[in-house]
């Protein structure tokens, strides 16, 4: 996985960062686990816009994933590694013995021809999915579920992980990168790894026309709108707007907007750091 930086021949291409693309193996998807996938453009069934800066884009499917990893004992062959339009991460393609496929979410080194497997008493490789209290401490680890049998929920995003501290009675301590330490019941499936692309932060666009294949219509700056529309708006000249706040006025910086009762907050034995 590597980044490719363009000469500036154009405007577009002067900051212009992607990927070589060159950990993908094929550009055809497997048809039999695509799905249609429709544009709102933002708008609800009445035709009226909802929700701002959104519409056109590329047209793209929907690539079905299996999050729970369920076919337990039953080993699986990588076919190959794709690019899902619909996440940051590479997808892998797995053949399992009984002739089912199915997409996963690819773990950074996972090659073609690579074998995996899911359930009990298998090894914590790169790629397999295997329950919390079978997982050696310190194991880098994503695709966590956080309720039995729900699928994966965390870490799922080009290159994040989990790390797997240590377990306390029925419940698996895990640590996060944003240093978030929660606790999280044994009997959930975590799949052993880092989740794969993990420069993607570390792409840019170059242009706006990037942002529009994404779908993602144009942002205006709420201190350049007029008051009706934005708390930060109005002001004679170049005003700075005051606190920054959300449209709806909620402070945007050191404003904490976790509610109190939170359920979780039970399971969260340290906050993440500031």
């Amino acid at each position: 996985m590597a980044l490719k930086k363009f000469k500036p021949t154009t405007s577009s291409q002067r900051f212009k960062i992607i990927s070589t693309f060159d950990d993908i193996t094929t550009s055809t998807p497997e048809k039999s686990l695509l799905a249609p996938r429709k544009r709102s453009g933002g708008r609800n069934n009445q035709g009226k816009m909802t929700m701002r800066q959104i519409g056109g884009g590329h047209k793209k499917q929907y690539r079905i994933i299996d999050f729970k990893r369920d076919k337990d004992g039953i080993p699986a062959i990588v076919k190959s590694i794709e690019y899902d339009p619909n996440r940051t991460a590479r997808i892998a393609l797995l053949a399992y013995a009984d002739g089912e496929k199915r997409y996963i979410i690819a773990p950074n080194g996972l090659k073609v021809g690579q074998k995996l497997i899911s359930g009990l008493g298998i090894a914590p490789e790169v790629g397999n999915t295997m329950l919390l209290s079978e997982v050696p401490f310190g194991t880098i680890i994503h695709n966590i579920e956080l309720r039995p049998g729900q699928g994966a929920k965390m870490a799922r995003s080009a290159g994040s992980y989990a790390q797997l501290m240590t377990r306390e009675g029925k419940f698996a301590i895990i640590k996060l990168p944003s240093g978030e330490t929660r606790m999280i019941l044994q009997t959930c499936r975590a799949t052993i790894g880092m989740v794969s692309n993990p420069d993607h932060s570390l792409e840019r666009s170059g242009k706006a026309g990037r942002s529009r294949w994404l779908g993602r219509r144009p942002r205006v700056n709420p201190v350049n709108m007029n008051p009706v529309d934005h708390p930060m708006g109005g002001g004679e000249g170049r005003a700075t707007g005051g606190h920054p706040r959300s449209r709806n006025g909620i402070p945007a910086k050191g404003y904490r907007t976790r509610a109190k009762k939170n359920p979780s907050n039970k399971y969260i034995i340290d906050r993440k750091k500031k």
